[in-house]
Parts: C-alpha cells; structure tokens; sequence
C-alpha cells in the first residue's frame, strides 16, 4: 500500500507541477516543426548531407536551451536527390504529412523552381542556396528568401575575375539550366567592358563524351573556358578539355569543380590549374566558428554555412512574430536585420528577443541581408586554383 500511495503522489506532484509549467506540456504535445530539403544524393550529393547535419545541430542547441516560445523544435529532413520530380514529391510530404512552417536548403535551381509554387500555396516559408535569377522573379509572396547570390551578381563577378587573369576570348560551355540564358546575356555584358570577347554553346549533360563540343569550342580559339555545369558533367567535360590538347585557362563553378571532382578524375594533370570560384563564407567571424562546429569540418562549404543560417534567421523570425507558422516567418524574417544587438545565433538571439530587444543577425555565410524579392544585398566571393591536387586561395573579394 505504501508504494502505491508514493506513486499517487508522484502522479500528483507531477500533474501539479504541468499545471505551473503548461510550457513544458506545450512543448511536447505541440512542437514547432521545420525542415530541410536538400540533396544528399545526386549532383548535389557532396553538400546536402552536411547541410542536414549542420540543420540538426542548430536545433538541438536551441532545444537545449530551452526551444523557442517554450516549444519543442522538430527537424524533419528529405532528400531531393538533386531532381525537380523527387523535390516536389517531398515537399508534398513535408507539407502535407509533416506539416512544417518552413522549408530550408534546397540546391539546384531546378529543384527550387518546380518546389516554390508548392510552398507560397500553402503559405509554407521557403529558404534556399539557389541562384537563378529566375527564382525570386516567381510570383512567390515573399514566402522565400535565399542567402545565394543570383546570377547577375555571381556571373558578374565571374566575368570580372576573367578579366582580371587577363581573358580575351572566353567560351562558355553549360548544360541547359534556369541560369543558362541569364549567364550568356551576363557574360555578353561584362567581358565587353574589358575588351574581351564571349561565345557560347549549351550540351547535354547526360552524354558520356563532350569531345564534338570541346573541338567546336577550341575553333573559336578562345584563351578561357566557362565550364558551368554541375559535378557529373563536368569530370567528362573537363577530361575531354585536357585530350583535346587545350592550353588556355580553364574556371569553374566551386559547388561542381570540388574535391569530389577531383577525386573522381583521379588525373591530376586534368584539373591541375583550373580555377573555382564561389560565394565565401564569412571567415572569421563567430558565426561561422560555430557553422565549423556544427559541420565537423575545419572548412565548411558556403551552402552548409547558409543552412546554418537559414535554420537561425527562421527561427529568431518565429521568437519575434510570437508564432511559428508560414506567415509568420514571412511577416519577421527581415526584422533580424538593419540594426539591434549583434547576434550570432538563434540561442542569443532567442533571449534577447525576449528580453524586448532588438537583434541584427550576422551569420556564417555574411550579414543575412535580403532586398524585397528575397534576394541576399551582397557577399564576398571566394577565388581558388587548383595545384597538385590541392585548392589553393587566390583571393576573396
């Protein structure tokens, strides 16, 4: 009879102690649920996984600390394989099952088109690493931010940089994308100014040999080569560049010209010299000292730190709108930027809002600044070249 009366009083003092506490009833009945998106397979493959891993991090620490609006936070993460189709078939899922207020880290901008027109219908928040210019040209209603820089400011900063390593004729070689069009008219714009001509072609980026388009480039005889695919196209592309005997230069885009690359090529003398170029993360500052915490890696990649990010602004959105819902998150996401107290992360921020503060988000891939289409204002850029194997920095500007 004793042990039964203690447990009646345990039960007690427990239903008691909800009662004073309906936070803590509240944040287990009622978590507050997000996701990511990214791709853990496919062309994207390198990246997405981290991306996810990093997501996760940031919400256990929030959880930790307490959650946001004494909630729970649920991170419910799915694989877009890099493809429009397998996107949108998991965003369904995460809208219609899961019910989450906010969606984060989708890649490719394909994958990003077919998923925007899903969240801005049933007001979910959308954040990506996309950077057609496309994107936030869609009718989406302010339901999507991205912390990439679009293609106008990153194909112009490509054209200069070409410039710069003294380029008079650059050819373009793409496979057909949102940003293709964009990346020929950009192109055609800023290698002028420079006294530096622009041709182009676009391949299938499923073709086992680009040797027909590698030789109808070099009649061009151009000095420079745009490879602007993405990874599987471009271990082809670039060992079809290397036999067809070309000595010029050669720049690629960071997010496919990468170690995974170079590993798959296996060839040193294929990509030795070749440069990359890709947004920078935010060096030095704390909040990408914690994005390398998160990832487990001494240097991240831009996209894991712009999760970091995402996962942070959406949350400090949801602390200062008093709700976690898609509106909500549209309605205050900027309201962490343009002044207020210097914070690094949701955990600080999530306490200063309390305290009736107002917070600045910096983060680990910048200032986290967006314009009203949901554009990122500006960022650094990150120049490297490949030597023996080995990404070597050329500058960040």
């Amino acid at each position: 009879m004793t042990s039964i009366r203690m447990s009646r009083r345990t039960a007690l003092a427990a239903g008691v102690a909800a009662l004073a506490s309906p936070a803590v009833v509240r944040a287990q009945a009622d978590p507050i649920k997000l996701a990511t998106l990214t791709p853990l397979t496919g062309a994207g493959g390198s990246y997405g996984p981290t991306m996810a891993k990093v997501a996760a991090a940031v919400v256990e620490e929030v959880n930790k600390a307490g959650g946001v609006l004494g909630r729970r936070v649920v991170l419910v993460s799915e694989d877009d394989q890099t493809n429009p189709e397998a996107g949108v078939r998991a965003a369904r899922k995460l809208i219609d099952v899961d019910k989450v207020a906010a969606i984060m880290g989708t890649w490719a901008s394909s994958v990003t088109t077919a998923v925007a027109p899903l969240c801005w219908e049933s007001k979910t928040f959308l954040c990506t690493v996309s950077g057609a210019d496309s994107i936030t040209r869609l009718p989406h209603l302010g339901y999507l931010v991205r912390t990439q820089p679009n293609s106008t400011l990153q194909v112009t900063r490509s054209g200069e940089f070409m410039l710069s390593l003294g380029a008079k004729k650059v050819f373009t070689m793409i496979p057909q994308t949102p940003f293709t069009q964009s990346t020929f008219d950009l192109m055609g714009q800023v290698l002028p100014k420079g006294g530096a001509t622009h041709q182009h072609l676009i391949y299938d980026d499923k073709k086992t040999t680009y040797r027909t388009e590698v030789d109808q480039a070099l009649r061009a005889q151009p000095d420079l080569i745009f490879a602007a695919g993405y990874t599987p196209d471009t271990v082809v592309l670039l060992k079809d560049i290397y036999r067809a005997g070309f000595k010029g230069k050669v720049i690629g885009f960071g997010y496919s010209i990468n170690q995974k690359l170079v590993d798959q090529i296996g060839q040193p003398e294929v990509v030795e010299g070749v440069y990359t170029y890709s947004p920078s993360p935010a060096e030095g500052s704390s909040a990408y000292e914690k994005a390398k915490a998160a990832a487990g890696s001494a240097n991240p990649d831009p996209y894991s730190c712009q999760v970091y990010d995402h996962v942070n602004l959406v949350l400090l959105a949801i602390a200062n709108a008093k709700a976690a819902t898609g509106d909500a998150i549209k309605d205050n996401i900027r309201k962490a930027q343009g002044g207020g107290k210097k914070v690094d992360s949701a955990v600080d921020g999530i306490k200063a809002i309390a305290a009736g503060e107002k917070v600045d988000y910096d983060g680990a891939s910048g200032p986290c600044d967006f314009d009203d289409k949901g554009d990122i204002l500006d960022c650094k850029f990150r120049y490297e070249q490949i030597k023996g194997g080995k990404f070597t920095l050329v500058k960040i500007a």
